[in-house]
C-alpha cells in the first residue's frame, strides 16, 4: 500500500474507533474492554450481579402497556451504547435488537432485559473476536429465522452471518419486513437476505484477487432449500414476494451452493432467539478471553 498512497508509520495500530485491537504472530484479537466498563459505571452496573446469559430463554417482550414508563432517555442511552458495542460482541446483537424495539415507550419491563444484559457484560468484559493469522480464505453463510417470533406484529426475525475461513466477518439480527405466511417463507427470506451479503462479500474480495466457486450457504429448513431447488414446488409457494427469487438463480448460476444443516450446528440461531447456558464440551478456539463460562451460541457461531 505504501507504493501506492502517502503513508506514515506511526506505530502498531492498538485502538480505532473504540475498538482494541492485539496484534501477534497468531493472529489479531479486537474486543471493546475499556468502553464495556465505561458504560458500565456509566449506567450504574459496575457493582451488578453477573449473569450467565444475555436474556433468559423464557423472556418474551411485548409492548406492555400496564406497565410502569421509565425515562425515555435513559432507555435510548442504555440501547445505543449497547448498539456500539455490538460492533465486535455478536453474543449481545439479538438481546440488543430485541430490546431496541421498545424505545417509543419503555417500561420497567423493558428495562430490566436491558440491565440483564450489561450484567453479562459484568460477567464477560473481555470476550472478543479472534482472527487467526493462518485461517483459510473459504466463504460460508449461515441463515435462520424464528417465525412470527414478534409477540406485538408476529413479524419474523432471521439472523445471518458470514465467515471468511473459520473468522466471523459479517452478522445481522433484523425482523422482516412482511409477515411470514410460513416456516418456509421465513427461513427463505432469511437465505436470501445471507445470499445477498455473500455475493457482496464475493464481488469486494475479488479485487483483491481471490475467487471463489459455489459458496456454501447452510440453512436448516429443507422446505426452504426444496424451494430454491425444486421449480415443481414454485406453483404451491406464489406468496413468496418475487424479489426473493433471485437466490433460485444464483443457485443456478453456481454462484452458490445450498446445504442443509441440522438446528445443532446451525451457527445463525445466536441471532433469533435467546440461548442456554452449556459449560461441557466447549471449543474455545475463536474467542479469546478471561471468562470463567462460556455460552454455548457464542462459541457455536465461532467455530
Amino acid at each position: 500500500m505504501s507504493r501506492e498512497f502517502e503513508m506514515s508509520l506511526v506505530g502498531e495500530l492498538q485502538f480505532f474507533l473504540g475498538l482494541q485491537i492485539k496484534q501477534g504472530l497468531e493472529g489479531t484479537f479486537v474486543h471493546q474492554v475499556k468502553y464495556t466498563r465505561d458504560i458500565l459505571k456509566k449506567f450504574n452496573m459496575g457493582d451488578s450481579k453477573p449473569m450467565t446469559t444475555p436474556m433468559s430463554t423464557n423472556t418474551a417482550l411485548d409492548v406492555d402497556e400496564d406497565g410502569e414508563a421509565v425515562d425515555q432517555k435513559e432507555f435510548r442511552g442504555m440501547i445505543g451504547s449497547l448498539l456500539y458495542l455490538t460492533a465486535n460482541r455478536s453474543d449481545i446483537q439479538f438481546a440488543v435488537c430485541l430490546c431496541a424495539r421498545y424505545q417509543a415507550s419503555p417500561r420497567t419491563f423493558h428495562r430490566q432485559a436491558v440491565k440483564r444484559i450489561f450484567r453479562y457484560l459484568k460477567f464477560t468484559p473481555k470476550l472478543g473476536l479472534w482472527y487467526s493469522s493462518d485461517s483459510s480464505l473459504s466463504l460460508r453463510g449461515f441463515s435462520d429465522a424464528d417465525h412470527a417470533g414478534c409477540q406485538i406484529d408476529r413479524k419474523s426475525t432471521f439472523g445471518t452471518c458470514q465467515l471468511l475461513g473459520t473468522s466471523l466477518v459479517s452478522w445481522s439480527s433484523r425482523k422482516q419486513a412482511s409477515v411470514a405466511l410460513s416456516t418456509t417463507e421465513a427461513e427463505y427470506v432469511a437465505a436470501a437476505s445471507c445470499c445477498s451479503q455473500l455475493l457482496w462479500m464475493k464481488a469486494n474480495l475479488s479485487d483483491f484477487g481471490l475467487r471463489f466457486g459455489r459458496i456454501p450457504l447452510l440453512v436448516d429448513s429443507t422446505s426452504a432449500i426444496s424451494v430454491a431447488k425444486n421449480p415443481i414446488l414454485h406453483s404451491k409457494t406464489k406468496h413468496i414476494d418475487v424479489r426473493f427469487r433471485f437466490l433460485r438463480d444464483h443457485y443456478e448460476k453456481g454462484d452458490i451452493d445450498l446445504i442443509y444443516v441440522v438446528s445443532a450446528n446451525q451457527l445463525a440461531d445466536i441471532f433469533i432467539k435467546p440461548l442456554e447456558l452449556q459449560v461441557e464440551g466447549v471449543d474455545n478456539a475463536l474467542i479469546k478471553g478471561e471468562i470463567e463460562s462460556q455460552w454455548t451460541g457464542l462459541i457455536a457461531l465461532l467455530v
